[in-house]
Formats: structure tokens, C-alpha cells, sequence
């Protein structure tokens, strides 16, 4: 057997592309809730999907290479992958992750060899249109929900009673949480906008009488006190190291000695390379704010060491998210 390289890695990646649009396509168009409950045709998927039959099938069979759909003679079904998670009857839906990437980010990482030559800030920090940011919130929101369960079973929140979310987006985190947690009340401390679109999520979860929602910016505006437990799910990775240890200085000046700080997030190893979706995900951060980037818990424990924090533990959660617990200390 020949060890010498051939280019398949290469064509792999760079191809990338067209999976991810087969699959953010298929998601616009609605075609893995059409495809379900029952196996359809194709004639059946283009009726639904109001496609051209002649592009439908393009689509669909493109879904069917990829392993999303699988075909029996003339009939096109779910693969259970996509019914889990992209028909919108599993817990976890990422529909609307899918949506963002297609519509916020992957237009951004188009400027990614720009960003990378020139380290500057090439959009207007998380800056959206109305529907943008409703995109935006829904879509992280969607894919932090995995986390937000893994969090919930993972830490032990039983000598926590005050919970406040630090920039939840749509308040996903708190939801979960509450919802596991019957003893814990929550605050969601977020930006107007995103505040706008995080009320009806919260109005329409169980536990909604225990969440109050704070409008306010954090670099600016006070925080609410009165919390044993903060949370810091997805925020790090949007700055760099100066405005980090601002913000942990900001928490830990409006938390007690003892509170718990949790930072859930794609946290690397020592070198920054592993988990390869986390050191990949440097450039999300960075052609959406200029500054972002991903830290490992050494990182993190040198910005506890200069703020008023101690590292307790680092535990896995889901994919290539991991949570980062500290604790204030006088």
C-alpha cells in the first residue's frame, strides 16, 4: 500500500461548500418536514416544496449522496439524522442555526482571507437588521440548546438559588435550566434588540414566571446584584483578551464572595487546534467582530488569577463545547 499523499483531503474540504448549501437549501425550502411522516415521491417533494420537479430532484438526491435522505425505489424519506433533528419534531432543532449560517455567516466568512490579512473589523459589531437579529438569536439559541441541557445535568445547582444569564441571547439557557432546576429564579441580562426577541421564548416556557429579563449593555450598564450563580454561555469568544477582563472584573464586582461563574463555551486545548470544530470556529469569531477568537482554560485561569476568580473545573458538554467553572474570591 503506497504512502504517498493524494488529494482526496484537499477536494474534501474545498468542496465543503456545496454540501453546506445542498443543506441550507434543503432547510429554506422545508423539505425535511415535507418529507415526513410518510416516504414521498419525487413529484410529492416538489408539490410540497413548491420546487421545480427537475430541481427538487437535484436537491433531494443531493441530500440522498449526503446521507440526510434515503430513497427506496421512487420514494425519498428522512434519514434519521435529519427526522432528529433538522423535521422539526425532535427535542433539538437546528432549523434555525441552519438559517443563520446560511443567511448571516456565510456570507461573512466570504471575507475571511480579508479579515485574516488584515486583522480588522469588517462588519459592524453583531450589528443586525430587525429580522437579522431575529435570526441571529434564534439561530445561536438553537444550537446552544444542546449545551444548555448538557449544563443542566452536569453541574450541580442545588446550593444556587439566583441565576443570571450575562448576554443569554433568547434566554435558552435559563429555560433549560429552570425547567430542570424548580428551585432556581433566573434573570436574563441582554441588549435591547436581542431582549425583544428573547421575551416571547421566555413568555413561552414553563418557567417563565421565574425568569425576569434586564435590558442593559454590559460594558456599560450596571449589573443586576442579588445572584449566587452567573452564567457566560458564548460571550468570551466574541472579544479579545482586554475586554475579557474587564467583563470578569465588571461580574465579580456585583456577585459575592462564593458566587459561581460558568462560562459554557468552545473551549480549546493548550495549543488552540483541538477540538478542530472549536479552532475552526476562530473564524466565525473573527469575521463577525473584528476581535473574537477561541481561548483554552489556561487562558482562562489567567484571567481568573488578575480578576478576582479561582478555577474550580473544566466539564465536557455537547460537541465541542465544554463549561468552565470559577468561583469569586475576596
Amino acid at each position: 500500500m503506497s504512502d504517498r499523499p493524494t488529494p482526496e483531503p484537499i477536494m474534501q474540504v474545498a468542496q465543503g461548500f456545496m454540501a453546506s448549501k445542498f443543506l441550507f437549501a434543503a432547510t429554506e425550502t422545508g423539505l425535511f418536514e415535507k418529507l415526513a411522516p410518510v416516504p414521498a415521491t419525487l413529484d410529492e417533494v416538489a408539490a410540497g416544496t413548491g420546487l421545480p420537479p427537475r430541481t427538487a430532484r437535484i436537491l433531494v438526491d443531493g441530500l440522498v449522496a449526503l446521507g440526510f435522505v434515503e430513497r427506496e425505489n421512487d420514494r425519498y424519506r428522512n434519514a434519521p439524522v435529519a427526522e432528529a433533528f433538522l423535521a422539526g419534531r425532535g427535542p433539538m432543532d437546528l432549523r434555525d442555526f441552519l438559517r443563520f449560517w446560511n443567511r448571516i455567516s456565510y456570507r461573512r466568512w466570504e471575507k475571511l482571507e480579508e479579515a485574516v490579512r488584515t486583522g480588522k473589523q469588517l462588519f459592524g459589531e453583531l450589528e443586525f437588521t430587525r429580522e437579522e437579529q431575529e435570526v441571529f438569536s434564534k439561530g445561536v439559541g438553537a444550537f446552544t440548546t444542546g449545551a444548555a441541557m448538557a449544563m443542566a445535568a452536569a453541574y450541580d445547582f442545588k446550593e444556587h438559588r439566583r441565576v443570571i444569564d450575562v448576554g443569554g441571547g433568547t434566554g435558552n439557557f435559563l429555560v433549560i435550566l429552570l425547567g430542570q432546576h424548580p428551585h432556581l429564579e433566573g434573570t436574563l441580562f441582554e441588549l435591547p434588540r436581542t431582549a425583544a426577541v428573547a421575551r416571547p421564548t421566555i413568555a413561552a416556557s414553563p418557567a417563565a414566571a421565574r425568569i425576569k429579563v434586564v435590558e442593559g449593555d454590559f460594558f456599560k450598564d450596571p449589573l443586576p446584584e442579588g445572584h449566587d450563580a452567573v452564567i457566560l454561555a458564548n460571550v468570551v469568544h466574541l472579544f479579545g483578551p482586554g475586554r475579557i477582563l474587564d467583563l470578569l472584573r465588571t461580574i465579580r464586582k456585583r456577585v459575592p464572595d462564593g458566587a459561581r461563574l460558568l462560562l459554557a463555551d468552545f473551549w480549546t486545548d493548550a495549543t488552540h487546534t483541538h477540538p478542530v470544530f472549536a479552532a475552526l470556529m476562530a473564524g466565525e469569531f473573527l469575521v463577525n467582530s473584528g476581535e473574537g477568537d477561541v481561548y483554552s482554560d489556561d487562558d482562562a485561569r489567567g484571567w481568573f488569577a488578575q480578576t478576582g476568580w479561582r478555577f474550580v473545573e473544566r466539564k465536557p458538554l455537547a460537541g465541542p463545547q465544554s463549561l468552565v467553572v470559577a468561583e469569586g474570591v475576596k
